[in-house]
């Protein structure tokens, strides 16, 4: 086990909080929703932590997750799942984006993307609160991350997704151990079928948000990035935005690196990006309206992004406007040209959707939304190779004349 978890340690979780109504809700106990159908937030008393962990001490840990364990809802060492979370790398693409373009390579986390964070998160806490059976919907990175982190603790799986999810994502999925099963749907359709067999008491319901503890797994994104820009914040984030959680995670993390005086009240500005054919955030930010309307019809080359109903809606809303932010959609044509240029002119593979926030940051420079002195940090949420590249090799014959200067 990692040294960092190798000791009890005081924990500082007061309850959870609706984010609607701001309602209290114990801890320690199994929660899915609030009473008013409202994702929980998890509380911390951040006096205490302040007194007791000075900011000289994370920095001296070894920087992975678990190296903010302070601020994480784990109570007990014993019920911590680990498959080597590690602080992921600010890469420059300087060619691609800019001199001041930074991007944040989650496809270097277990299981090959940013769901690590959430999911290893979720999987504790679920331990820790006794649940045996989980079932949750997926686009394909978030169902591996789950599979794997359930399967090492021995909790059983269920997983369904869209029946054009990536096949690499489902076989992935049922090699680390859970039952996968694709769905005529999209990712909604399949949470409402596990939302009904949750109501039936046959699983919990892991769907983005439906638990608490995602978010706080997510938020790290957030912690590691003012640890390494040297406690400061980017002028600005570009986010791939389905469900949001890791933008509302991000945003809820500032806000408790302010209140322990380890940043000042700066932010960056939020862009929360999405795909042209399925952009409910968009509409909705554009509308000024609170909360976002189903996306009917949703199709994108970015799975991850393809999510027609988010229930965290308002939480991103709030976050993008809070921050004098955008929500932005580019289309498929402009998120495979960037993913290309990235590849060919920085060396570093993106996903789509990590494309998809090269392609909302060109479109942001020729808006005006940022300038390019602006320091600013894309999220790649998974490594590029699990998506498909064309085959662009040509062939030789060994037994030829081959001219070689032609190569």
């Amino acid at each position: 086990m990692n040294s960092n978890l190798t000791a009890e340690r005081p924990t500082f979780v007061t309850h959870l909080e609706c984010s609607l109504t701001g309602e209290h809700y114990e801890a320690d106990q199994l929660h899915g929703l609030s009473r008013a159908g409202r994702p929980l937030l998890v509380r911390y008393d951040l006096g205490a932590v302040r007194g007791f962990v000075p900011r000289a001490m994370i920095e001296a840990r070894p920087t992975d997750l678990w190296r903010w364990r302070e601020l994480l809802p784990v109570r007990h060492t014993e019920n911590v799942v680990s498959l080597g979370e590690i602080e992921t790398p600010l890469v420059p693409i300087a060619k691609s984006g800019g001199p001041n373009v930074l991007v944040k390579d989650e496809g270097r986390l277990p299981t090959g993307s940013f769901k690590a964070r959430g999911l290893v998160m979720a999987v504790a806490m679920a331990k820790e609160l006794g649940v045996t059976k989980i079932a949750m919907p997926t686009n394909g990175n978030a169902g591996a991350a789950l599979a794997a982190y359930a399967s090492r603790v021995g909790i059983e799986t269920i997983v369904l997704c869209p029946d054009d999810t990536p096949e690499i994502n489902v076989r992935e999925i049922a090699a680390q151990g859970a039952r996968v099963y694709r769905v005529n749907g999209l990712i909604d359709e399949c949470g409402a079928i596990v939302g009904k067999g949750a109501a039936e008491g046959h699983w919990f319901d892991f769907s983005t948000l439906k638990e608490p503890y995602r978010i706080e797994g997510k938020k790290t994104m957030g912690l590691e990035l003012a640890a390494q820009l040297g406690w400061r914040l980017p002028k600005a984030i570009f986010y791939p935005t389905g469900g949001g959680t890791g933008l509302i995670g991000m945003w809820k993390a500032f806000d408790e690196l302010e209140q322990l005086g380890w940043i000042g009240p700066e932010r960056p500005k939020m862009f929360a990006v999405q795909a042209s054919g399925c952009a409910p955030i968009v509409r909705a930010f554009e509308a000024g309206e609170v909360h976002a309307e189903r996306w009917e019809d949703a199709h994108t080359i970015a799975a991850g992004i393809r999510v027609p109903k988010a229930i965290g809606d308002f939480l991103i809303l709030r976050a993008v406007r809070q921050s004098g932010g955008k929500a932005v959609a580019v289309g498929d044509p402009a998120i495979l040209r960037a993913a290309d240029d990235c590849a060919k002119k920085d060396g570093l593979l993106l996903c789509p959707e990590g494309g998809a926030t090269l392609a909302a940051y060109r479109q942001a420079l020729v808006d005006g939304l940022v300038d390019e002195e602006d320091e600013v940090v894309l999220f790649n949420c998974a490594t590029g190779l699990k998506y498909p590249m064309p085959d662009a090799a040509e062939t030789l014959d060994k037994n030829g004349a081959i001219d070689l200067a032609s190569l």
